[in-house]
């Protein structure tokens, strides 16, 4: 099935492509819509931007420009906006591929990616561009059936390496598409759009990039993918060479539903932690480096293009190779126990910017060196884990999946497990900018560098390939 491991990864790329085009467009549109919105108090963008002005009126006093503040912090919340969309429709794409199949219910959410970009080409208001994060964040579903596809094809021997493309993707897109974004943001429209006499967004050029990339991946999918739901995942001959991953993976099915099911519940919990902490590192970290070392927004895309390229170098060359001779969950608490050194290394960057600036800078970028190395470990490491615990069974006269219990289906599972990572994504930003704000940066990664120390001792478990013990 490697065919269909080389499919996915080419879909996942064109589709993290056009979700990552956007992203460094958030200020720039909030911008563009108050420009034009100012005059009107009680529209949708001035209430919202003046409930998110108390919100940080009432956590910070900046010494200049409040505005600016504001309008990242709204940046922030749009995005939480979306993970916390996502944290509710998951389960829900994931139970309706197990009934009528992954092909079928990714075609279905690339038709609501597409009508999302479409409304932002379009979108000449701040409440119609948020009906397109709406429907965005209602609609994806390509990382989470792409993980469900993978886990059809392949076996447990093999799961990890093939979902490391799932992660190599994210950072090869991370890397490339945010600057492509920023770059067709500056071009103009083309004439022909112009002397139609039709009203566009003010970046409709990368919303139509972006439109454009999401029809070719629709199409792709549609001629090129087959239904994995039910196959039978072939072992082959590399499989036996991976003799600890193996003979874990071979252990896995002994155990009972419901230990599973306890097993489950666990990764969940951890998961939702430990994306809860990291994503409010991940929003912080530009407050950080515009408040410390006044960088503007070229530096900060070279420290986060430097993260997602280092990233995408270890996942290739390092973390798919390492994971079936020591494991997932060993692999996934060395990279909860790098992010804690990443915190504790941001802690001691204020303390040294005023006096030592090149020492600060040093300490920033060896937290971004353990950043990467967690970006490229712990999610696909733990996703991983969770896809063991699904149902591995095959009817050996139907040749479709056994299902021993409603609540191990692969999609049903894995939906649940990425819910439970968005819900972490939504709250994380906005309790660290919390934090931030109140205590000042040192203490909120002191205190997350200690969260992330606990989070890694409570892996201790699943790192020696043991079963969890259920989630009191």
């Amino acid at each position: 099935m490697a065919s269909v491991e080389h499919i996915v990864f080419l879909s996942l790329v064109l589709d993290l492509f056009a979700f990552t085009i956007p992203l460094p467009l958030f200020p720039r549109i909030i911008e563009w819509y108050t420009k034009r919105e100012s005059s009107d108090p009680t529209g949708f963008l001035s209430r919202t931007l003046g409930l998110v002005s108390a919100l940080r009126g009432f956590l910070y006093q900046p010494a200049s420009n409040p505005q600016r503040w504001d309008v990242v912090l709204l940046g922030g919340l749009m995005g939480s906006v979306f993970s916390m969309l996502q944290w509710f429709v998951s389960p829900h794409i994931g139970s309706l591929s197990d009934k009528y199949g992954r092909k079928r219910v990714l075609l279905i959410t690339m038709a609501g990616n597409i009508l999302s970009a479409l409304i932002w080409v379009t979108s000449t208001t701040f409440a119609s561009y948020m009906l397109s994060r709406v429907v965005g964040g209602l609609s994806e579903g390509n990382v989470q059936l792409a993980i469900a596809i993978l886990s059809d094809v392949t076996t447990p021997a093999t799961r990890a390496k093939a979902l490391a493309h799932v992660g190599i993707a994210f950072a090869i897109c991370f890397c490339i598409g945010p600057p492509i974004g920023a770059y067709f943001a500056s071009q103009p429209l083309p004439s022909s759009f112009i002397a139609s006499g039709f009203e566009l967004n003010v970046y409709a050029t990368p919303a139509m990039i972006t439109v454009i990339l999401l029809v070719l991946e629709t199409i792709f999918l549609a001629v090129a993918l087959p239904e994995t739901r039910g196959k039978r995942a072939q072992a082959t001959s590399s499989d036996k060479s991976d003799s600890k991953s193996a003979e874990k993976a071979a252990a896995v099915p002994k155990a009972t539903p419901e230990q599973r099911l306890a097993v489950l519940k666990t990764l969940r919990r951890l998961h939702f932690l430990f994306l809860g902490l990291f994503s409010g590192v991940e929003f912080t970290l530009t407050f950080l480096t515009f408040d410390l070392f006044d960088w503007n927004n070229k530096q900060n895309g070279a420290l986060i293009g430097s993260i997602g390229i280092i990233s995408a170098l270890l996942q290739g060359g390092y973390v798919r190779r390492a994971i079936p001779k020591i494991g997932e969950g060993a692999m996934a608490r060395r990279g909860i126990s790098s992010c804690a050194v990443g915190l504790v290394l941001l802690a001691l960057v204020p303390l040294f910017v005023d006096h030592r600036t090149t020492t600060a800078v040093r300490l920033l970028q060896g937290a971004a060196v353990c950043m990467a190395f967690t970006s490229a470990t712990v999610v696909n490491s733990l996703t991983a884990y969770a896809s063991l615990q699904c149902d591995e069974g095959i009817d050996a006269d139907t040749g479709k999946a056994v299902e021993e219990h409603p609540e191990l289906a692969k999609g049903k599972a894995l939906g649940q497990f990425r819910s439970s990572g968005q819900l972490g994504r939504a709250i994380g930003p906005l309790l660290a900018c919390a934090s931030y704000w109140t205590f000042g940066p040192s203490s909120t990664y002191a205190l997350s560098a200690v969260a992330m120390f606990a989070l890694s001792a409570n892996a201790q478990s699943i790192a020696r390939g043991g079963t969890i013990p259920a989630a009191s």
